[in-house]
């Protein structure tokens, strides 16, 4: 009976190497572009914020008042957050049928899963989302199977606080009960405690609804920039479906194609078939809406789990000591390959390869030399050198926020997400240097302006930041409050 056997020995254990794991490589290559912009968010808190909600801001902004500029510290809370989503994979094999050794497969499936190291290197948003829609999981399968109804309560806590991080779980609450309309239990459909869940959930995520509403709804302007392609994990429509082959890792892709499978077609877990479903409706409505990939993401901890419990069967059957070996290769040529590209394990100068296999790396490689450059180009102007600096992304503006102070920098500026609304600069003749601003842009709003010189990371990393050209202006066209509008953007 699903749920009845015992909790996996080896599955705190597993949850607990992977948070250590991470830990232990917090340190290496730099910050992403998005944590120091969530760092920067977490001086300027707010209920909202025009691309997100307020946790990840609120979590750096916690973490940099313990250890101040301090990358490890910053990135403890994704490195626990990933041990807990090891943990909870393990637990839902559980209480969908596996006995110890399935519960171990999922959890070891999930602790090498590429989507899973990287998200817990990085204080992102996507790090708590995963383990928000993994949590969400787990407790509405529990409340399903024991009857529970105090669960749905817990369980729309839990959502409600993952949309003040993200609104993106409000798909994965769709997706459940579009799941639960087509296949069932709707007789849950009728239970007062879903409700107040909903309701409780629907609370918490007001503040963020209220703030959204009075600026115009900025997280739409975000969205549609996404749809168009115009971020760095953005991929084409079609690929929502197979990039999940490789989310986790190809070789265990059979693993969580099994639970699809089973979740489907199982009579003992007919239960939970609407997992299946809200799996294949999220699939069709993020293609639909040209999401990123990763945001299915969510869902692959259930599948995982569930394919662990037919794993584990397959195991018996058949040459048990073969089958063993296959699977043992499998995961440990994943922990191994998915390492390489997931953590700082190469030195920068030889991450050609992982930057190739994923982008975001090279977001992490060569802040301090891109502050230091502008530094340079700021200590060349006649003094009193009282300069603007200007850029083209938050990350680039991060970057001099969190470096500036031994480098003798004013604050940034930048017109992009929340940094156009912390603008515009003050008022008066300063020059300005810019960064990563386009031509038209520059052109459009800024005045006689000249080349300094170029952005080099050192080590020859191909990321959006290497060969962008810093120029020096005499000052905006007009004033920077008339300036400022057409110099925000949002995506």
């Amino acid at each position: 009976m699903p749920g009845t056997a015992p909790i996996g020995k080896g599955v705190v254990p597993i949850a607990a190497a992977v948070a250590a794991q991470l830990i232990a490589f917090a340190s290496g290559y730099g910050y992403h572009r998005d944590e120091l912009y969530f760092v920067a968010a977490g001086h300027h808190l707010a209920v909202a914020y025009a691309d997100q909600g307020p946790l990840t801001p609120v979590i750096a902004r916690a973490m940099s008042e313990i250890a101040p500029d301090s990358l490890v510290v910053l990135r403890i809370p994704s490195a626990l957050a990933a041990g807990a989503v090891v943990l909870l994979t393990g637990l839902l094999a559980r209480e969908l049928g596996g006995r110890e050794r399935a519960q171990l497969i999922a959890a070891a499936s999930a602790a090498v899963g590429v989507i899973v190291l990287f998200t817990g290197h990085l204080l992102e948003t996507s790090t708590f989302d995963l383990l928000a829609w993994t949590a969400i999981s787990w407790l509405v399968i529990r409340a399903v199977r024991t009857g529970h109804r105090g669960l749905w309560l817990v369980a729309g806590g839990v959502l409600g606080i993952a949309l003040l991080n993200k609104p993106l779980p409000a798909f994965l609450a769709l997706g459940l009960l579009g799941g639960i309309l087509i296949s069932g239990p709707r007789r849950r459909l009728r239970d007062p405690y879903l409700w107040l869940g909903a309701a409780l959930a629907l609370a918490l995520f007001a503040p963020w609804l209220i703030w959204q509403a009075e600026h115009g709804w900025p997280q739409l302007d975000v969205s549609r920039s996404i749809a168009e392609g115009e971020s760095t994990s953005a991929e084409a429509w079609w690929a929502v479906v197979p990039f999940q082959f490789l989310l986790i890792s190809p070789l265990l892709a059979p693993v969580w194609i099994a639970g699809l499978v089973r979740l489907l077609r199982d009579p003992t877990v007919r239960e939970f078939r609407f997992l299946a479903w809200a799996w294949v409706i999220l699939a069709v409505v993020f293609m639909a809406t040209r999401g990123k990939p990763y945001y299915l993401a969510g869902l692959l901890p259930v599948l995982l789990s569930a394919g662990a419990v037919s794993i584990d069967e397959w195991l018996d059957r058949g040459r048990s000591r073969a089958r063993f070996a296959v699977l043992a290769t499998a995961v440990l040529a994943s922990a191994v390959v998915d390492a390489v590209i997931a953590l700082p394990v190469l030195p920068a100068r030889d991450a050609d390869v992982p930057v190739a296999l994923n982008e975001d790396v090279g977001e992490t490689i060569g802040w301090p030399r891109f502050a230091r450059t502008v530094a340079g180009v700021y200590d060349e102007l006649p003094s009193p050198h009282r300069a603007v600096i200007l850029t083209g992304t938050y990350g680039e503006a991060g970057a001099i926020d969190r470096y500036r102070t031994g480098l003798g920098l004013p604050p940034a500026y930048s017109g992009h997400n929340a940094y156009g609304y912390w603008g515009p600069p003050p008022s008066g003749l300063a020059p300005v240097i810019t960064i990563g601003l386009n031509p038209v842009d520059r052109a459009e709003h800024l005045r006689d302006c000249r080349f300094a010189t170029r952005v080099d990371d050192g080590v020859g990393i191909d990321n959006d930041e290497q060969g962008t050209p810093i120029y020096v202006c005499a000052g905006p066209r007009r004033s920077w409050p008339v300036e400022w509008p057409g110099l925000r953007h949002l995506g």
